[in-house]
């Protein structure tokens, strides 16, 4: 399904390809890091017994960074010149990992600024990657941005909008159709980049899959912007899925998620914790609140298809939520 946007804002010059190459997409299934690539994909023979269904899942957690993130940010870092230094704003803290992992796999300095709340298991990790920190007030885009334009060699890095990030994501999707085939797959959204990227190899390669994005409910900007065709801010609700809380998406976002996504559900947050529990259960997986909204739209919503894969994206949780419940 297609939308056509109306907002000026969105009036980007992406070409028809949306400016994602299938030809570099698949280059980069075979150049990212190998500790990313080949993750594995299965149906689970309880968590299909649960569901009630025949689901597939691909699990994205079991690496160094534990989420999905180092496709797109290796991808991208390995293109750089020596000498850059990459700075990143980070929300959900798994960017922020992955670049920092990046950049130091490839001789590179990182600067990762991140919400003064932001996550203490996510920071650390970061800075054990080798990144410099930055806690901030206000927005952390919006400091990454003004450090990065302060000096030559720094490299502004945005997870919603450089495209090496969406066709590095992309080779999930890769991966996903030389396994058992599906009538549908569900996708957590944050900033759009994996949804998106994902959607335009499967789209591209098997059109009749249905592509379903899942985001908070909380969080709400991108799943407005691609229903009304504006470019939307929406600010957040308090929630516990940090990596899919995004105040206002990226406008590359937007126009390749109304082109490639065929509907975008929301999830509450009991929801994703009832998922977090199923996937530790069943799968013995700890997932993030994130990392586990396919599932939860899976178990909570009326996702059609007679066969439904999803992307388990993330496992960097505070291990207090499963308490919660």
């Amino acid at each position: 399904m297609t939308h056509h946007t109306t907002d000026p804002d969105l009036d980007l010059d992406l070409g028809p390809d949306l400016g994602l190459d299938l030809d570099r997409i698949a280059r980069a299934a075979t150049t990212i890091d190998p500790l990313f690539r080949d993750s594995p994909q299965y149906a689970d023979e309880q968590l299909q017994a649960r569901l009630g269904r025949r689901v597939i899942t691909k699990v994205e957690t079991l690496n160094p960074l534990r989420s999905f993130k180092g496709r797109g940010a290796d991808h991208l870092v390995g293109g750089l010149p020596q000498g850059s230094t990459v700075v990143c704003g980070s929300g959900g803290g798994n960017f922020g990992q992955a670049i920092a992992y990046a950049a130091r796999r490839h001789g590179l300095r990182a600067e990762v600024f991140v919400p003064a709340a932001a996550s203490q298991i996510k920071t650390r990790r970061m800075a054990a990657f080798g990144a410099r920190v930055h806690r901030v007030d206000g927005s952390h885009k919006d400091h990454a941005a003004a450090y990065a334009a302060e000096a030559p060699g720094r490299y502004y890095a945005v997870d919603g909008s450089d495209t090496a990030v969406y066709e590095g994501n992309a080779t999930i999707g890769v991966e996903l159709l030389r396994g058992e085939p599906f009538d549908t797959l569900v996708v957590p959204v944050g900033d759009g980049a994996l949804i998106a990227g994902v959607a335009r190899w499967v789209k591209a390669h098997a059109p009749h899959v249905r592509v379903v994005g899942v985001t908070s409910a909380a969080a709400p900007a991108l799943e407005r912007s691609w229903r009304t065709g504006r470019h939307l801010a929406v600010e957040t609700g308090a929630t516990i899925a940090a990596g899919i809380c995004i105040r206002r998406p990226e406008p590359q976002a937007v126009v390749r998620t109304r082109a490639l996504v065929d509907d975008l559900l929301l999830i509450a947050d009991d929801e994703l914790l009832a998922a977090m529990h199923l996937a530790a259960e069943t799968l013995g997986l700890l997932l993030e609140p994130a990392g586990a909204a396919g599932l939860a739209a899976i178990a909570a919503r009326d996702v059609p298809g007679d066969v439904v894969a999803t992307v388990l994206t993330g496992a960097n949780a505070d291990l207090g939520l499963y308490r919660l419940t």
